[in-house]
């Protein structure tokens, strides 16, 4: 992993947002590759550069896949919006279509 994306993200605040039904992390794509992770479901978005994982699956293979590299749970805090556009992003299409859900 490059040295300064390393420094990045062990350094970085994640943000959770939230709705009334459920949440999303916003993680960068390049994180995501960094890491290794696949297998992302249909329920989780992206828009620009930005994949907002869905809480109850998908965000839990990045903090298990930061936690594996750095030894911690990344740092994040919630952000709550009664009515988020997230929804209404493009699905996030992972490399590894035949392993998604």
């Amino acid at each position: 992993m490059n040295p300064n994306l390393k420094f990045q993200m062990k350094n970085k605040l994640y943000i959770l947002h939230t709705d009334p039904g459920h949440g999303w992390l916003a993680v960068k794509k390049r994180e995501i590759e960094a890491l290794g992770i696949t297998g992302i479901s249909r329920y989780s978005y992206v828009k620009g550069n930005t994949v907002y994982l869905e809480e109850d699956n998908d965000a839990a293979k990045f903090f298990n896949a930061y936690e594996g590299m750095f030894g911690k749970r990344p740092n994040y805090r919630v952000s709550y919006l009664e009515r988020t556009p997230i929804r209404y992003y493009d699905q996030f299409v992972n490399e590894s279509p035949s392993v998604q859900s």
